[in-house]
């Protein structure tokens, strides 16, 4: 096996077993603190707002979906590499800031300073490692959205483990208006479950905007630009949750994360009304080149149309032929998003890849339609 060969083969088993090694460690140190029950109910209650805040990312992504691969490693790394990193430094922070300012500030420190650069840098480093290593995956600034907000999806969950978990170690489950669980669920999986997501995404919109930067000025400043917006925001949220009482809190809740996030919000329904007019305006051309047929024009066009489309080749064909027209929708999308972009080299070896995948998805529909046809008229 020549070496390139044995990189190649063992660069993925290293970082499984980074994963697994983080993972434990993290589950392990999260049951030595609070408990085996605790950790267990902290984990129920962690799952459920982990699934909104998914769902809402995969329904962002659905006009071009990323490799389903990628995004559950984003996931794992956000719950297992960016939280052992996070951990780490953190807990160094508290322990430096307590040896210097006296005990009891350490935790300050680490809550205004260490928190916000070391979990920032921790989950925007899988984003910009996506944008350099798969740029083909990476359009512009809803993808960073999506890979900022599942990564920061994983690191929340496994956050809201162990504080959901030491809630109920400490004080039971008590009710809304106490120091328990419940209490803990309302105010992080109830009122601010996208608080983690919410400062990554402003990574990702700096990785997003370097994606389709056309200078190196932009392509630098843009990422760095998202990073210290992200930091900011989220010491301005840790101070206030640290430092200023409860109206303190529901000021900067109410004044400046709920605005933020509308913002966001906002910005990614006029990202993905961008993203439908470039496929809309690509649609004739790939006509024109017999990439695709006319009469799919209006079923490409819209989200709705595509859905229907799956929907009915599931009724008539089968799961199998859904997934291949959704695959066949799928390179049309990124065809489209290719061709805007300026012509290279790399870009006609793209294009020649997504129209293999787009003629091999459209022969693998109709061959299972044909098949499907022949099932129930066995005597054409």
């Amino acid at each position: 096996m020549t070496a390139p060969r044995r990189i190649t083969v063992l660069l993925p088993v290293l970082g499984l077993i980074v994963v697994a090694v983080s993972g434990l460690t993290l589950l392990a140190l999260v049951t030595v603190r609070v408990g085996p029950l605790a950790a267990a109910i902290g984990t129920a209650g962690a799952l459920i707002p982990v699934v909104v805040v998914v769902a809402v990312f995969l329904w962002i992504d659905r006009w071009e979906p990323e490799p389903a691969k990628l995004l559950l490693s984003a996931f794992v790394w956000g719950a297992c590499i960016a939280a052992i990193i996070a951990l780490l430094l953190n807990n160094t922070a508290a322990t430096v800031g307590d040896l210097l300012l006296g005990r009891g500030n350490g935790g300050k420190i680490s809550a205004l300073l260490s928190a916000p650069l070391v979990e920032e840098a921790a989950k925007g480093a899988f984003v910009l490692g996506v944008l350099l290593r798969r740029r083909d995956e990476f359009d512009g600034v809803v993808d960073g959205i999506v890979y900022a907000g599942i990564t920061a999806a994983g690191f929340a969950f496994t956050e809201n483990i162990y504080y959901f978990g030491r809630a109920f170690a400490e004080h039971g489950f008590g009710d809304a208006t106490s120091n328990g669980v419940v209490a803990a669920f309302v105010l992080r999986g109830v009122l601010s479950p996208f608080t983690h997501p919410l400062f990554a995404a402003l990574t990702g919109v700096g990785v997003g905007i370097a994606a389709r930067a056309t200078n190196r000025a932009q392509r630098i400043l843009a990422p760095l630009g998202g990073y210290l917006a992200a930091v900011a925001l989220h010491a301005l949220w840790n101070g206030a949750a640290t430092l200023g009482g409860a109206q303190a809190f529901l000021d900067v809740y109410f004044l400046i994360m709920v605005p933020m996030f509308l913002a966001v919000a906002l910005l990614v329904g006029l990202q993905r009304r961008r993203e439908q007019r470039i496929i809309a305006a690509a649609l004739p051309a790939m006509v024109r080149a017999r990439w695709i047929a006319a009469s799919e024009v209006d079923l490409l066009t819209s989200l709705q149309g595509r859905r229907k489309w799956r929907r009915q080749a599931r009724k008539e064909s089968g799961p199998q032929a859904a997934k291949a027209v959704a695959a066949y929708q799928a390179s049309v999308t990124e065809l489209a998003f290719l061709k805007r972009r300026n012509g290279s080299a790399g870009n006609a070896a793209r294009e020649r890849e997504l129209l293999a995948t787009l003629r091999a998805a459209r022969a693998e529909a109709v061959k299972l339609a044909d098949e499907d046809s022949q099932t129930h008229d066995p005597g054409r």
